[in-house]
């Protein structure tokens, strides 16, 4: 009766193999999953080697998002609300402020004024002159507005104005930055990069880090690596711009017969396939298949047809498995060479020989259940 229950199971587990524990699909199941057939495959499978490696990084990157067209034209020179000025006037008569020499027909005074704050109607107080408005014009134009303000009580003053305090022209940096707050605008400092420097540059990888500009209502946003490397993406800011740094870390996954099973973030700069595998603390040497080391990638359309790759894309991209032999050593060369890219799972199907081993792993605990049923039986007749 033993026996006979004993070959009934194993009978089952040989006809059916799908019911053995399993970490992912067989190599072969992955090959099957590629195989046209009458909906078309799921997706295409590349086997790697060092030349496609280096096909796949020729690709130019492609960015998502641009802020291009944030980029202003607006003048960041001109005089605002709050601003602090600095006024200084000059009467060569020196019978408004006195002062002078000792020769009568030469006779000046120089007067530098308390500094004075731009009101919210645009205009400082300037003494025997009264309210002057000089918001939206520059230091010097504001000088020649106060200079005309006081013709007919100053014999032909000259006024010198300059900018104390820069409170108008103005931006706001928040997020992933080592010194938040705001950054004044100036003529030779305004643009973004200009911006984030002054606030103490990214505090994080700038590969995690997506730029948003946001004015009027509306959102500009771009990777901070276009920002650092394409110079229209470096765009002139406005005042009351406000310059957001967003922490969007980029992620890759592990499965099958890895030393880890695990979501990792990225380190900072180009992480290749050799050191994810590391990462994920290497293949299982017990377990893992060498010659199948696989990558799941929704990969970009341009690079896949660089690599001949004729799979219809997804609204993600073209779903393709890059396929590995990590048994020559060659394929170390291409592991070393082979970019990981946010989102990709890196895969390690068992070897059919740790597939076997499994099997005959459940045998032998199903064959002593059935020794430990049989034992019992006989103890319950004696």
């Amino acid at each position: 009766m033993t026996r006979s229950i004993l070959a009934l199971l194993i009978v089952a587990i040989l006809g059916g193999c799908s019911t053995l524990p399993r970490d992912g699909p067989s190599g072969r199941a992955v090959e099957r999953g590629a195989e046209a057939d009458v909906d078309g495959s799921d997706y295409a499978i590349v086997d790697l080697d060092y030349a496609a490696a280096e096909r796949i990084k020729s690709v130019p990157a492609q960015y998502l998002g641009s802020l291009a067209a944030a980029s202003s034209t607006a003048p960041v020179d001109v005089i605002g609300e709050g601003d602090q000025l600095s006024i200084a006037i000059y009467e060569p008569s020196g019978a408004l402020f006195g002062g002078g020499s000792g020769n009568d027909s030469i006779r000046s005074g120089n007067q530098a004024l308390p500094d004075v704050i731009v009101d919210r109607n645009g205009n400082v107080a300037v003494p025997f002159a009264g309210p002057v408005r000089v918001a939206g014009l520059t230091t010097t134009e504001a000088g020649g507005a106060i200079r005309r303000a006081l013709i007919g009580r100053v014999g032909n003053p000259q006024v010198s104005v300059t900018l104390a305090e820069n409170a108008s022209n103005t931006v706001t940096v928040l997020g992933e930055v080592k010194q938040p707050g705001r950054a004044p605008l100036s003529v030779n400092a305004d643009t973004l990069l200009d911006v984030i420097a002054a606030a103490g540059g990214a505090s994080r990888p700038v590969q995690d880090i997506q730029v948003q500009i946001r004015r009027n209502g509306q959102t500009y946003s771009a990777p901070m690596t276009a920002v650092t490397t394409e110079f229209a993406e470096n765009v002139r800011l406005q005042r009351a711009d406000q310059i957001n740094l967003v922490f969007s870390p980029r992620r890759f996954s592990t499965f099958g017969a890895l030393g880890a099973v695990t979501r990792q973030d990225m380190p900072a700069g180009e992480l290749t396939l050799a050191g994810a595998l590391s990462m994920a603390g290497g293949l299982n040497d017990g377990a893992a298949n060498a010659r199948s080391v696989l990558v799941f990638r929704f990969e970009r359309p341009e690079v896949a047809a660089a690599l001949g790759v004729t799979q219809p894309a997804t609204v993600k991209g073209v779903p393709v498995v890059y396929r590995l032999n990590l048994e020559e050593a060659s394929g170390f060369f291409t592991a070393s060479s082979f970019q990981i890219q946010p989102e990709d799972i890196v895969y390690a199907p068992r070897a059919l020989s740790a597939e076997v081993r499994k099997f005959f792993e459940v045998v032998q605990s199903v064959s002593r259940v059935v020794y430990d049923i049989s034992v019992t039986s006989a103890l319950n007749t004696n």
